[in-house]
Parts: structure tokens; C-alpha cells; sequence
């Protein structure tokens, strides 16, 4: 006597036989736990995740079956082990990835910004092992305030009264904000109301932090007499916006920060700079342009200055603030100062490279941020000509050549925007049709074991090599032999 499911499978065809006889082949998920080289991932995954990716991969091949996709050899049990060890693999790879940054852009928001010292990463691997006096006063076994471990540097540094640490510069701006102006208006020049990266805009802080925007002069020339006329009984804050991010050229006009300062001090309201990347040192004194410091919008009449800890000054994402002891108190004393707090990883960051300030003569060679800044042109072009010999024999198969050509490399976020720095790169050009295969190639970079970022521009791949450290060219070119296997 037939059942209905042996009725069914008579009645159907070929493939729907062929596919009945490989449902049957179908291991159970505890037949293939127990295979030996499934052993070994468990020891390595745990057998919660192993058993998870067998499931997985088994209703895969359920439904391969059942469309006629599957072939046999899916099977087989070496074919199911090597599947289970790539998805357990790809599983178990980390997100965050070291990368290579070949895109000319030296403080690369996307790629993470300023890499940090070897000091700094010593102080942050030591915080990270064990417990750490974060708020908590050694000399009093009473409670502490963890800005004070990095306050005192700030202010040795700055000539401020007093500083505080949030996670990020806007955090810092909407944290002042809100302290000082909740509900009251705030005085900045038409000009300097900027978007910063990820459409962030001023307007928008502004408006988040609970303070009412008083917009004053035009957006290419503002005058003083304009801010004099907007000054009134619901003013709080008049605040300068460091256009780091752009230029205006032409018919301009802004109002010198000595000039607000004393106008904030006559109507008895504080002046804020907010600096966005800072540095706290002149760049030029490392052949680089000049960028403002806090210590000169202080030393101006700011009461206080805002500004970045992982752009120019090279150390891990922060906001900083400096300026009136006053002033910082009441900020400290806002609710959104826990919310917006950095934990003790950052500050062991940050109190080292605030160290490595104290020692200008060395800091170029200490600070990695700006020795990639300062590389000379000379030195990078000898790089990209020991390196050109083995990329091009890596791109042998692909339909490229490759060259060595000036370039100029970009600060990057937001930091001295119309500057460029003289640099050299590899250029990959194709010797067929213009602009062929680079997508291709662009995807076969970044698929390497540590991805290599670069950029498409002018029809060619171009990999700017001022932020290849020579200490990791050797890891570069060992990995470049697998870019013949695309």
C-alpha cells in the first residue's frame, strides 16, 4: 500500500525525484557536531556558535534542494566542514578593522580620524588592564573628578583657569549651550553658521541645546556695529564659529576675536570660541600653515574655547573646553555632563598626549599625527618608487600600469581647507579603456587581509602614500599577492 507522500514522489518527475535523494543526504545538526573537524571549531568557536552556523547552513541547502541547485559534492562532509569553518570565520572577524590609508586625506574622518602615539596607546593598555584611581582622590580617599586628571595639562597648555572633557566637540558646544543659554539668544555671525561632517549644523546644535540663534551681519561681511545692535536683554553668549572647513575669499569682513571680546565684556555676556579641530601649538613652526590655538582665543578675551582632541592635536576622540573657572563650574554642573562624559580609556589617552606637548622640540617625531603631517615630499616619493616595483607586479594579469606621480594630500576634518600638502602616489591606469576595472580593483584593495584605501580621481586608482608609515611597508607589500587571485 502506497502512502500519499510515496504517491506524491511516483507521481512527480526526474528533478523532483533527484531532489527527494538529496533531502535524504541531508546530515542532522547533531550528526555533523559530532564529525572530528568539527571538533576543532568547536574548541575554537564554542559550540553555541558552531551549532548556530550549522543550522544555518543546513536550511540553506534545504532550499537548494528544493529549487534543483544543489549538487552533491555540497555535501560531502570535507565540502560542509570547510563551509562551516568560512561562516564561523567571516562570524568572528572584527568590524573594526585596521586599515591602510592611502586616500590623501591625513585626519580621515571615516578612517577614524588621528592615529594615535605609542605613549598614548601604552596609557590606554595599562588603563585597560586594571582598575584606575577615574574619580576617586588619592590624597583624601574621598571621591574625585575625573577631569581632573587631564585638567591641570589643559591649563598649563591653554592658560585657562579651568577645563572639562566631553565625548566629542559638539558635545562640548551643545553641553555650553545649554548650560549658558537655555532659552536665550546667541549672537554669531551669519558666516560661521557651517555644517560639519555627517550634516551636522550649527543651527541645528543650536537649537537642540535649548538656545535661540540670533543671526548677525551678512555671510560674507559682518561688522562690529552689527553685533552691537543685536546685543540685548535676552542675549547670552556672543560666539565665533572657526570656519575650518571652508573659505570665504573676496569681499569679506568678520569681526577679530579682540574686538567681540571686548564688546562681550562692555555688555557684561560671555564670548565663546568654538575652535573645532584645535592644535595647541603654531603649526608653522613645522612648516605647516598657521591654525588658531585656544591659548590665542584666550589670550584675545575668549571665556571660552572649544575644541576637538582627536584632529590636529592627535589624540583620542574628545571635547574639550577651557576657559573661566566660572564658567566651567556651571557647565560641570549640568545634567548633560554625566550623559556626555568620556570614560577612562580616553582620558589615559589624552594625558599622555598632553605630555607629549610639553616638549615641542621632540613633538614632531613623538606625535604620530603630525609626523605624518610634516613627511617630506622627498621621503614619500622614495617610498612610492621602492613600492611601485612590487604593486606592479602584483597587477601583472589585471590591464593597468603603474606610476609614480606628484600629488597633494588634505589635513582632513575640517582642518585648513584650501592648504594642500606636496606628496607622491602610486597611480593605477588602465591601459584599456579609461576608467575600466577600477571599481573592480577599488573592491580587490579593500578585500585584502588589511584593507588598502585609496581613491578614484581622473580616471586612475591613486594610493597617496603620506600616511604609509615605512615601518609597515614590508605587511603592505606581503599582502599584495593576493590581488593576482582576483
Amino acid at each position: 500500500m502506497q502512502t500519499v507522500a510515496d504517491q506524491d514522489t511516483a507521481g512527480a518527475g526526474p528533478a523532483a525525484q533527484a531532489a527527494s535523494n538529496l533531502f535524504a543526504l541531508l546530515p542532522s545538526v547533531d550528526r555533523v557536531l559530532g564529525w572530528p573537524g568539527v571538533a576543532v571549531l568547536i574548541e575554537g568557536h564554542g559550540r553555541a556558535q558552531v551549532t548556530d552556523a550549522v543550522r544555518e547552513i543546513l536550511s540553506t541547502l534545504r532550499q537548494a534542494a528544493a529549487d534543483g541547485s544543489l549538487a552533491p559534492r555540497q555535501l560531502a562532509e570535507s565540502a560542509l566542514i570547510d563551509r562551516l569553518a568560512s561562516t564561523l570565520a567571516e562570524r568572528d572577524a572584527p568590524r573594526l578593522c585596521p586599515v591602510f590609508n592611502l586616500t590623501g586625506t591625513v585626519l580621515h574622518t571615516n578612517l577614524g580620524r588621528a592615529t594615535l602615539p605609542e605613549e598614548a596607546i601604552a596609557a590606554l593598555v595599562d588603563a585597560a588592564r586594571s582598575p584606575c584611581a577615574l574619580e576617586y582622590d588619592l590624597a583624601t580617599g574621598g571621591r574625585g573628578d575625573r577631569d581632573d586628571i587631564v585638567e591641570g595639562l589643559l591649563c598649563e597648555l591653554t592658560g585657562a583657569e579651568a577645563a572639562s572633557v566631553v565625548n566629542n566637540n559638539a558635545a562640548a558646544v551643545v553641553l555650553l549651550l545649554n548650560a549658558l543659554a537655555l532659552r536665550r539668544e546667541v549672537l554669531v555671525c551669519r558666516g560661521e553658521l557651517v555644517e560639519i561632517g555627517g550634516a551636522f549644523r550649527v543651527p541645528d546644535i543650536m537649537r537642540r541645546a535649548g538656545a535661540k540663534l540670533r543671526e548677525v551681519g551678512t555671510t560674507n561681511r559682518t561688522h562690529l556695529k552689527d553685533f552691537e545692535e543685536a546685543i540685548g536683554p535676552r542675549t547670552a553668549l556672543l560666539m565665533k564659529v572657526h570656519t575650518s572647513n571652508y573659505a570665504i575669499e573676496g569681499f569679506t569682513k568678520s569681526v577679530p576675536e579682540p574686538e567681540l571680546g571686548a564688546l562681550a565684556r562692555r555688555a557684561g555676556v560671555p564670548f565663546v570660541v568654538d575652535l573645532g579641530s584645535g592644535t595647541l601649538v603654531d603649526l608653522e613652526r613645522y612648516g605647516l600653515p598657521h591654525e588658531p590655538t585656544p591659548r590665542e582665543s584666550l589670550g584675545a578675551g575668549a571665556d571660552l574655547v572649544t575644541f576637538s582632541g582627536d584632529k590636529l592635536l592627535g589624540g583620542p576622540q574628545a571635547g574639550i573646553l577651557v576657559g573661566r573657572a566660572a564658567l566651567i563650574q556651571r557647565i560641570k554642573k549640568n545634567p548633560l555632563k554625566r550623559a556626555l562624559r568620556v570614560g577612562k580609556l580616553t582620558l589615559a589617552a589624552l594625558e599622555a598626549v598632553l605630555r607629549l606637548y610639553r616638549d615641542p622640540d621632540r613633538l614632531a617625531e613623538r606625535l604620530t599625527a603630525l609626523r605624518l603631517l610634516t613627511r617630506s615630499d622627498r621621503d614619500i616619493r622614495a617610498q612610492a618608487l621602492r613600492l611601485a616595483e612590487p604593486l606592479g607586479r602584483a597587477l601583472a594579469h589585471w590591464p593597468v600600469q603603474v606610476t609614480v606621480e606628484p600629488t597633494l594630500s588634505q589635513i582632513g576634518s575640517g582642518s585648513l581647507p584650501v592648504d594642500r600638502l606636496p606628496s607622491h602616489a602610486l597611480v593605477i591606469t588602465p591601459t584599456r579603456r579609461r576608467g575600466a576595472g577600477l571599481k573592480r580593483l577599488q573592491a580587490a584593495l579593500r578585500d585584502l587581509p588589511t584593507p588598502v584605501i585609496g581613491r578614484i580621481a581622473d580616471g586612475a586608482m591613486r594610493l597617496d602614500l603620506r600616511c604609509l608609515p615605512v615601518e609597515r611597508e614590508d605587511n603592505f607589500v606581503r599582502q599584495l599577492s593576493a590581488l593576482t587571485d582576483h
